[in-house]
């Protein structure tokens, strides 16, 4: 039976265990890498065996936190842990053979499915990075190696300390990590005010195709392939692209469509928390999140994804209470 562990019972199992293989989930975001990175990092400073699993597809940017870290092909892991991965689902295809042998999940999602041995779950944090650094403290191990990513994991979760899911807790954990003389101006500067001119067109686009809802409310907006080929973009140019469509005067609530090969797309969901429950409009598509953000994927055309997502949020605004 799945086991819920509290983080000083995660750092005594921590202690108790080696040979670590760290999982990230796909389309990986600063979190996910930066929780494997920093938790990585940790383990080896108390002598453990510890590796990452390769990410497929991580951007250039999220990529160099994982340099030195990751495993060997012929790396036989006798403990798997998961970071920031709220389902199997969400595992990229590498990770698929430990699917049912993840021995440890540590997560801030609400919509955890607890499918790992043990699962450490704070639903109250912004990011798991804070989990991950609590654990730590609890570890007695720290350095700037190590809060470099998990500054990453935190302050990217929380965009750079604006969304409403930023708490008192997550600036004491960034001040913390800030203590161990980390480069944070120039993470900042890299993650959140530089943006290539393949991004400013892309967004450019965005803006000429998104529709306005509820009174210019509602935001919904395509990142098809073709606005992609027009703007000359990669992923590298769409990282954190969902919220974009927020800073528009007006709109409280956005659904940035992003169209994948295959005949896939994924919808990220950010909402006012208060007067909309991200999770519960995207829980109504298969998906799930947090309050505030959430995602779910629709097989078909942008078209098809948004006559799919507007349902689902005109029904949980008609609800009465968004608990």
């Amino acid at each position: 039976m799945p086991t819920t562990i509290t983080v000083a019972q995660t750092a005594g199992f921590l202690k108790a265990h080696d040979n670590y293989l760290i999982l990230t989930h796909k389309r990986p975001d600063g979190d996910t890498i930066g929780c494997a990175a920093g938790l990585c990092r940790a383990l080896r400073g108390l002598g453990k065996t510890a590796h990452v699993l390769p990410s497929l597809d991580a951007t250039t940017l999220m990529a160099g936190y994982l340099e030195g870290l990751t495993a060997p092909e012929d790396f036989t892991p006798d403990t798997v842990v998961s970071t920031d991965v709220a389902t199997e689902n969400l595992l990229p295809d590498n990770a698929l053979p430990y699917k049912g042998r993840i021995d440890l999940a540590i997560d801030h999602h609400p919509s955890q499915e607890f499918f790992a041995k043990n699962t450490c779950l704070e639903a109250d944090k912004a990011a798991c990075g804070e989990i991950i650094w609590k654990i730590c403290t609890e570890l007695g191990v720290m350095n700037a190696d190590i809060a470099t990513p998990l500054y990453v994991a935190v302050s990217t979760d929380c965009g750079c300390f604006v969304y409403a899911n930023t708490t008192p807790h997550t600036h004491r954990v960034a001040a913390a990590l800030m203590e161990q003389g980390i480069p944070f101006q120039a993470l900042n500067k890299k993650h959140f005010r530089t943006k290539s001119m393949r991004r400013l067109e892309l967004e450019g686009l965005i803006l000429q195709n998104m529709r306005l809802y509820h009174d210019g409310t509602v935001a919904v907006a395509p990142v098809s392939l073709d606005m992609m080929a027009q703007a000359g973009a990669t992923m590298e140019d769409t990282d954190d692209i969902a919220a974009f469509l927020g800073q528009i005067e007006g709109v409280l609530h956005t659904a940035t469509i992003r169209e994948h090969e295959g005949g896939e797309c994924r919808i990220s969901v950010r909402t006012r928390a208060d007067l909309l429950n991200a999770t519960k409009v995207c829980a109504r598509l298969g998906g799930g999140g947090h309050r505030a953000a959430s995602g779910c994927t629709v097989r078909g055309t942008v078209e098809d994804a948004e006559r799919a997502i507007l349902p689902a949020i005109d029904a949980q605004l008609a609800q009465p209470s968004q608990d």
